[in-house]
Formats: structure tokens, sequence, C-alpha cells
């Protein structure tokens, strides 16, 4: 056990590189059992999410290594395709290797998987869309069988435009007989990443980053080496916390094109914001603005998993800002704990109200999920005092030693154990 202790009030300054999105990480490493032999991936963050993954790669046969950013995957040696309960439960993302798995060897075990607790997940869709591909699917409690004697090309219509269940979906019917088509598709930039790594693989994809998603079956694939594109979550952590700290930074290795919603709501509040190519450059020198209103919803909106990061930003804004999460229910779990440290914040069912005060000061906190953890991160680096965050275990799911991140950038944070 580890807990975060933050001396908050320092403008963050200074310059950094954003590494590689693990959100688009974990379905191309579940997406490489597919091509038999070495894939060898470049800019793959160092997280726990990504270690849980390599250790299930490993369970499953595979040789997995990861030495830095790079990530080196042997296919040939693998044997099976049960997934291991304990993994499975400590990551939502393990519910990718459904649709690889079935292509490879036409059955897979798996169980209901776990993750961070920000409301109701179901994999229904993901079910759904196998089952339109051929696959047969038994439920006993919480162990899932799928089966399949050969997948088979289907219009599919996605209810939601599930960012899972599109790649899961996509992956499955890559060697499928026929063409699939996803209606109501995610359009998420990590689906692009998919897309790409499997047309580099061999598959025949076109259409994502929109509504519709074709796949044309193909009857092998090859492994390949590919690059992760950059984590704009991370990105977007960073852009809120120069804000809120009136600070000036620099963000090299980024994709803007990633983030039109997040910098739309900052320049709203008077943030600054310079691009060119693949840098960002953030500047807020003086009280940020309240903002009427932002809302969460499917990308290219504004995505949820930025929001308690911007909570945080509108904490310290001059007038009363309205935030509405409509994708998960229980993503306000963070709002209790920036209470402690004096935000002035109300919810009502999914939409919060947040009435901006003059400073934050420190105090204990604690991390209910990956992005709450964020946001405390935020409000500690802005709030006046020591903010220590415990259940930092969220956190390390999705930021690559965020302490030596923000270090960089001038704050003074260190991580240290807990006596139990």
């Amino acid at each position: 056990m580890e807990k975060l202790v933050i001396e908050g009030g320092r403008p963050l300054s200074g310059a950094i590189r954003i590494h590689g999105a693990k959100n688009a990480a974990l379905p191309i490493l579940a997406a490489s059992i597919m091509a038999e032999g070495t894939h060898v991936l470049h800019n793959v963050p160092e997280l726990l999410d990504i270690g849980v993954m390599l250790q299930i790669l490993r369970d499953l046969g595979c040789r997995a290594e990861q030495e830095g950013s790079v990530v080196s995957v042997d296919t040939s040696t693998i044997h099976s395709s049960h997934i291991p309960e304990q993994l499975m439960r400590q990551m939502r993302s393990s519910i990718f290797l459904m649709g690889p798995l079935l292509t490879r060897f036409g059955f897979v075990r798996l169980y209901q998987p776990g993750g961070c607790a920000i409301g109701e997940r179901k994999i229904d869709l993901h079910l759904k869309g196998l089952q339109a591909l051929g696959v047969r699917i038994q439920e006993h409690g919480e162990t899932i069988e799928c089966e399949t004697d050969g997948l088979q090309g289907a219009e599919i219509f996605l209810d939601f435009p599930s960012v899972g269940a599109t790649e899961n979906i996509m992956m499955a019917a890559v060697m499928a007989e026929g063409i699939t088509v996803i209606t109501n598709a995610a359009r998420e930039p990590e689906i692009q990443d998919l897309q790409n790594f499997l047309n580099r693989m061999g598959a025949d994809i076109i259409g994502a980053g929109t509504d519709t998603i074709t796949i044309r079956g193909v009857s092998m694939l090859q492994p390949c080496s590919y690059q992760i594109i950059p984590d704009r979550i991370v990105t977007g952590t960073c852009m809120v916390a120069a804000a809120a700290t009136r600070g000036s930074i620099t963000l090299h290795g980024v994709c803007p094109q990633h983030l039109t919603s997040l910098i739309h709501v900052l320049r709203r509040v008077g943030v600054q914001i310079h691009i060119s190519d693949d840098i960002i450059q953030v500047s807020a020198l003086t009280r940020p603005k309240s903002i009427e209103r932002v809302v969460t919803a499917p990308h290219p909106a504004f995505p949820t998993d930025l929001q308690s990061q911007l909570m945080v930003l509108l904490s310290l804004a001059d007038g009363l800002s309205v935030m509405k999460e409509t994708i998960f229910e229980g993503r306000f779990k963070h709002v209790d704990e920036l209470a402690r440290m004096g935000a002035d914040i109300r919810v009502d069912l999914n939409s919060a109200f947040v009435r901006g005060v003059p400073r934050l000061y420190g105090a204990t906190v604690e991390a209910t999920d990956l992005r709450a953890g964020a946001a405390l991160v935020i409000a500690g680096l802005a709030a006046q005092g020591t903010t220590i965050i415990e259940q930092i275990h969220h956190i390390d799911r999705g930021y690559d030693r965020i302490e030596q991140m923000f270090n960089e950038l001038g704050a003074n944070m260190n991580r240290h154990a807990v006596l139990i």
C-alpha cells in the first residue's frame, strides 16, 4: 500500500513528453493473439493494467515482456483460451480478449471483468455482437463460455456506441467469412489506432473514427511492429493541472485533434492554448471563469474520463458551473473528497453544481477510482498546504509514475509506503 503526499500551491511550469495511451495499448495487445509470431509495440506505458494484460497473455501461453516503453509478444506458443479469474477481476479491459481468442481457438472461457467502480458497465453489447457473428454463448453464474464453428460476417447495430463492444466486434470480425458492418460504432481515437494496427497485420477495415465501420474478412494475419498513440486523457489531465495551478507548460508528443472538446472548454474558461503539430502549450495566469454547462458524451463530445479533472478547475473558477455526466452514474465519487479540501459542489442526480471558491486546502483524501484519483492530484497541486492521497493503486492503473511526471513540471509530490 502506498500514498501520495503533495505540497501544493506551486504553479506548474516546464515541458514533458506524454506517454502512450493505455486505452489503445490494451486492445492492441489483445489483438496480437490473432497473428502467430512476435509483435513489437512501441510507446506502451508502464502501468498496472498493462502488467495485468501481459500476465494474462503469459498465462495463455504467450511470451510477453516489457522493457521501458517497448513490449514484445510472441503468440506462437499460446495454448489456452481460458482467462484466469483472478486476473479478470483486476481489469475490465481483459474482456477485449474474447474476440481474438474466438478467432484463434473458436472457444473462450472467461469471467465477469473487474475494474473501477464507476457505475454499471454491462458487457451485453459485446455478447450480442459476437452472437451476431455466429458465437454460441452460455453463462454459468460469473462464468461465460463462448464457442463458434466459424465466425460469419454480419450487420450489427449497437444500441449505444460502446468503445469496448466496438473493438471486440472489430477483432472478432477480422477473420470472419464475409463482410461485417458495425453501425452506431464508437468513434474514439483508440478505435482508429486499433484499426490501424489490425490493418498493419493484414486486416481489411475502413471507417474507424466514424459511426460506421466495415470489416472484410481475411484468411491470414501477420505479426508486426507498431507505435501506440499518445494518451489523450493523460494529456488532458496535465492541461487541466496547469490551468488549476495557474501555470504554464508545454506538452510534447501529443495529438491535439484528439482533444478538441477539452481545448474548446478550457479556452472558454480563459486558458491560453497554443498548438503546433504535436505540441500543446498551456498557460493560465488568472483565475478561471465559470462555464454554464459541460456535458459528457461519447467522442467527439467532452470525455467522461476528464470530467472529474475539469471539476477541480471549475471548483476554483469565478462563478457557478454545471457539469452533467451521461456515461457512468457512479462518476461523482470524487465530490465528497473534494469537499474535504474546501470545494463547494452539490450533486443532483447526474448533474453537479460547482460554485467556485478562492482556494482549496490540503487534506487527507482517498482515490476511489482512476480518474477520481487524477482529480485529487490536481486538487492537491493547486491547494494550499499538504494533501495526502490514499488508495493510489487506482491512479497507477492509468498514469505512468504520476509523481515523476508532475515533479518534472515543478511540483513537490512524493510517494510513500503506508505502514499497516
